[in-house]
């Protein structure tokens, strides 16, 4: 230091043009250094991220993220990765996806939740939690992966059982014990262990906020399409801002809902709380109701004690209301952004009303979980593995053909309903019955609908709704996902079928190979120019093939064609003659027909639901009509 003071006193009796080029030298250094200091930083803190996942991984391993996954339309290109910088919002939160270096994992009790664990992850004083167990692994690597496409890494999984903590630790994501030693498969709604998990949110929700956090509190069968915080942040009075299973708009742009024409119930499945005593006595209360009673869902408990009290406005802060105890202050966030499955499959009210969605979460569908996935991969946002999109045996597809008159004239309803839904079932009949034959997996064509479904009777959609009559509806809405996806004894049912969304060739992750790798088919008539059983392509990737083929001629045929990845019929109609194998035509009824499910429901009459039938046309008496007695109430199978 003194060697410094001796040479800038020798400078500073020097001539004053000597000084400034010293000066000038020295300010130039310093400036250079920091530049090199900061760049290596940035580097060293950036250069590992999410892809650097193992790349040991079997084929039916449920938690690997596909490396070329889409993100959300809503917020940046299709198909993009962010910028790395968005990643380090904070220099002390370690990256996500970052596998850790050591081959051991470490003790259990390091993975308990602490107030030490979750400081670590918190940003701007909030952290964003999810929890489930292992058999939600693919629903909460999808939860992860969208939150880290959107640059925001201050968040925590609760694991409800062992192997969950470990394969998210393995992959690089924050994840803490629960401590529920809860089974690994899936529950069912409703059932002991569902409300189980009710509970454990809580408890988990008492015990983060006497930490001193914000948290916003996630079910894992939600994904975030758009950064919320900056959204949570505007209403900083809010003890509590949680969505609500509201369908009928308040308001047209971003605003809160208007509390006072809120009629739904308040949905727990997205919430944000900020750690004030009107809220922390809130979760207490909560929390000891649900364990003093197993069969309260944790939903209504959650409604009945805010309901308890509720409002008035308070003064001064649109859109906020005093609740519960009358002094903790509640919002309701827009149900038109803040999505529901139906604001965001059925009216698309974001859409409608030119908005940005923050959030869809898989409320009012069916099919259980395989139809949460079933809706969020049609949505293109839901990351599957590179082997989901290139499936051994490869796929076929068909355009789909509605006449004009069966979506948009005459009157929506029952009738006209089914008329349209059979007129496409028919279609898809044929095209499992091609797949089954072929040993191809059917990527599923658009379906559209003129009723909504529901649980209730209702005059075909729900008065003051946005939705449009006919609409694209979700594959659950007419099949039983499920079902189609599981896993029925071939002896009985024949070989097995696999499925594929709608939108699945318009996914970013679909890769070139497959892509390139494609025949269409044009059904022509028989004896006509260049129509005949061959495997004689007319023109590149383009086979005219006879309507009415018979399964020997698509077995001849086709056998060719094993190496395409993609077939794809010009139509269904009067494709297929039927099977010449009775035997396995008789499996395949039995399996399809157990594909489709019901639509419900019809007002003024119990029971309300009208069962699809997928050989609706072989039975000249037909009818769209509920069971006229309990002995008819079953599907017709």
């Amino acid at each position: 230091m003194g060697g410094w003071r001796n040479w800038y006193q020798e400078v500073a009796n020097s001539k004053p043009l000597f000084l400034a080029i010293y000066t000038t030298v020295i300010i130039g250094i310093v400036v250079s250094s920091f530049y090199v200091f900061s760049a290596i930083y940035s580097s060293n803190s950036v250069s590992t991220t999410w892809l650097s996942a193992p790349s040991a991984i079997s084929h039916a391993d449920p938690s690997y993220i596909n490396l070329a996954s889409n993100i959300s339309q809503t917020t940046r290109k299709v198909g993009t990765i962010p910028p790395a910088a968005s990643q380090t919002g904070s220099i002390k939160l370690k990256p996500i996806w970052e596998v850790p270096k050591s081959k051991k994992l470490p003790p259990l009790k390091s993975f308990r939740l602490t107030k030490e664990l979750v400081e670590e992850r918190v940003q701007d004083n909030v952290i964003i939690m999810t929890f489930g167990n292992y058999a939600f692994m693919d629903f909460i690597l999808t939860w992860v992966k969208h939150l880290t496409d959107l640059g925001l890494s201050n968040l925590l999984v609760g694991a409800m059982d062992t192997k969950l903590v470990k394969a998210l630790y393995w992959k690089g994501v924050p994840v803490f014990d629960m401590g529920s030693h809860m089974s690994t498969i899936d529950v069912g709604w409703g059932s002991p262990t569902f409300h189980k998990m009710g509970r454990e949110k809580a408890i988990l929700i008492d015990s983060v906020l006497p930490f001193g956090f914000e948290l916003l509190m996630c079910d894992t069968d939600m994904v975030w399409l758009k950064n919320p915080l900056p959204y949570l942040a505007r209403y900083p009075e809010a003890d509590i801002l949680t969505s609500s299973d509201q369908v009928i708009p308040t308001v047209v742009d971003d605003r809160l809902d208007i509390w006072q024409q809120v009629g739904a119930a308040y949905n727990v499945g997205i919430f944000h709380w900020r750690p004030t005593e009107s809220a922390k006595k809130l979760a207490k209360e909560w929390k000891e109701m649900l364990l003093a009673d197993d069969k309260i869902w944790d939903q209504n408990g959650f409604n009945e004690l805010v309901h308890r009290q509720l409002g008035p406005s308070v003064f001064g802060d649109g859109g906020l209301a005093y609740a519960y105890d009358g002094n903790l202050k509640l919002g309701v966030l827009p149900a038109s952004i803040f999505c529901s499955g139906h604001t965001y499959f059925i009216q698309a009210i974001y859409k409608q009303l030119r908005l940005e969605p923050y959030a869809v979460h898989t409320t009012f569908q069916y099919g259980g979980t395989d139809g949460k996935r079933h809706r969020l991969r049609e949505a293109m946002v839901f990351y599957d593995p590179p082997e989901y999109y290139d499936a051994p045996g490869g796929f076929l597809s068909f355009k789909p053909s509605i006449p004009k008159s069966l979506l948009l004239d005459g009157k929506h309803n029952v009738e006209s309903h089914f008329t349209l839904v059979n007129y496409q079932i028919k279609q898809i009949r044929t095209a499992l019955a091609i797949a089954s034959l072929l040993n191809r997996t059917l990527v599923m064509p658009p379906l559209w609908c003129r009723l909504d479904r529901l649980w209730f009777p209702h005059p075909g959609v729900l008065e003051g709704s946005m939705t449009r009559q006919p609409f694209l509806c979700p594959l659950d809405h007419v099949f039983e996902v499920n079902v189609m996806l599981q896993q029925l004894p071939e002896e009985e049912f024949g070989p097995g079928i696999g499925i594929r969304e709608y939108s699945f060739f318009d996914n970013p992750s679909m890769p070139k190979h497959v892509k390139d790798s494609w025949l269409e088919v044009l059904l022509c008539e028989d004896g006509s120019d260049d129509c005949n059983a061959s495997t004689n392509i007319t023109s590149p990737g383009i086979l005219r093939f006879p309507k009415h083929g018979n399964e020997e001629m698509f077995k001849t045929v086709f056998s060719s064609f094993k190496d395409v990845k993609v077939i794809e019929f010009s139509s269904m109609k009067d494709a297929f003659l039927g099977f010449t194998d009775k035997t396995r035509e008789e499996r395949f009824k039995r399996r399809v027909k157990r594909y489709v499910g019901i639509w419900c429901c019809v007002e003024d009459h119990t029971p309300g639901h009208i069962y699809y039938d997928m050989y609706w046309d072989e039975k000249p008496d037909w009818k769209a009509i509920p069971p006229q007695s309990s002995a008819d109430d079953h599907p017709p199978w």
